[in-house]
């Protein structure tokens, strides 16, 4: 062997499988992040997405996380989804606009505008992930229809 000094870049890296701190048999909480995503990147790419991070004051691995489920979150696969993404939210603040209208009515009240902007927030919110639940039923095999296990 040799006395010469190891510069910190001549040795790779190595990442070990993520071991889980979990007694035998049980599982992670739901909510718990407990998966990996890994890519590989140009030095130049690694810069970038660095300096992104440093500018938004958050760690690499928190924005890239971030950035990437609000990709994930905010973008419709194709028209469609899009479309019908709409139609929920019309569909679920129609029927939630009149409901609340009868109730109102009912009791002798009117309906206020905080509770039309309530329910007109909650339709964007959930439209997304309501539509992609839809066409994932449409689209599952005849046996495994609307979740349902043959």
């Amino acid at each position: 062997m040799s006395n010469k000094a190891v510069s910190p870049r001549s040795i790779r890296r190595i990442q070990a499988a993520p071991q889980s701190s979990l007694p035998f048999g049980e599982e992670a909480k739901p909510g718990f992040r407990t998966k990996t995503a890994a890519t590989r990147l140009t030095p130049e790419e690694l810069c970038e997405i660095e300096t992104a991070a440093e500018g938004a004051g958050q760690a690499l691995s928190e924005w890239l996380r971030a950035t990437a489920l609000h990709a994930a979150r905010q973008r419709p696969a194709d028209p469609a989804e899009l479309v019908l993404a709409e139609i929920w939210a019309l569909r679920y603040a129609l029927l939630n606009l009149f409901h609340a209208g009868a109730q109102a009515a009912s009791e002798g009240r009117q309906m206020l505008p905080d509770s039309i902007l309530k329910i007109r927030d909650e339709a964007d919110a959930r439209k997304l992930q309501q539509a992609r639940k839809l066409l994932a039923d449409f689209l599952a095999p005849q046996g495994m229809e609307r979740g349902r296990k043959p």
